[in-house]
């Protein structure tokens, strides 16, 4: 379980800009990035105290190298962006990532089974890889991808993921439509309860927009706007 919602309270101010930093997953997920894209994002990352670097499995081996002995961690996805794969290839694919030096893995869901409201399917493929992530000693965060989901589809994904035991949920990917918005952040605070890292993701772009998320619940930030949000700008669309 994420004790982060514990270490986040115990923190005077824990969202003012000295500390957003550390609720930020730096973020870079396009198809097309480079090399230097991700070499790039990964400095920053360390400049500025990011929780994590989060890319596509092709680069983890590459950012896990570039990270080395800086702090911050390295992240992947998994069944990214359209969770509709079947559970043995993501939990192959979740293998692969913390073999090659991902400490987090970000997995989306079988949404298809969310919006047919069967939790037992759900839970089965979150269940296999966090099984796969946690013996690797990496945690899971279950991306339920809130912009395709009602709220009571919602809360069965959350449920879902806190029976199948992952370390967080999170809202979205950026690539489906929509992204994290306040309500739905505090409705996933309110179904998984204290223990659950809750992470918003998809659209947060400024200081404001990263502070009103925490003060919902969340405890982590998935941004490509992570500077802008530290320095208190306005970030740009890209994800």
């Amino acid at each position: 379980m994420s004790n982060e919602a514990t270490v986040h309270a115990g923190t005077a101010d824990p969202a003012g800009p000295a500390n957003i930093a550390s609720y930020i997953d730096h973020t870079w997920l396009k198809p097309e990035a480079s090399e230097a894209d991700v070499l790039k994002v990964c400095a920053e990352a360390s400049e500025y105290g990011f929780k994590s670097v989060c890319v596509n499995p092709i680069w983890v081996k590459t950012v896990s190298t570039a990270l080395r002995g800086s702090g911050v961690l390295t992240c992947s996805v998994v069944g990214f962006p359209l969770g509709a794969t079947p559970t043995d290839v993501k939990s192959f694919e979740a293998r692969g990532a913390v073999l090659d030096g991902a400490q987090e893995v970000d997995m989306v869901i079988n949404i298809a089974a969310a919006r047919a409201g069967d939790k037992g399917a759900l839970a089965e493929d979150i269940a296999a890889v966090a099984e796969t992530v946690h013996a690797g000693g990496a945690i899971l965060k279950v991306i339920i991808e809130t912009a395709l989901l009602t709220d009571g589809q919602k809360v069965l994904a959350c449920q879902a993921a806190v029976e199948a035991g992952a370390d967080f949920v999170k809202t979205s990917t950026g690539f489906n439509g929509g992204g994290a918005t306040v309500e739905d952040v505090a409705l996933m605070r309110k179904t998984v309860g204290p223990d659950l890292g809750v992470k918003a993701s998809g659209g947060v772009r400024s200081l404001a927009d990263a502070q009103a998320m925490i003060a919902a619940g969340a405890t982590r930030i998935g941004a490509s706007s992570g500077i802008a949000i530290v320095k208190g700008e306005q970030g740009s669309a890209a994800y």
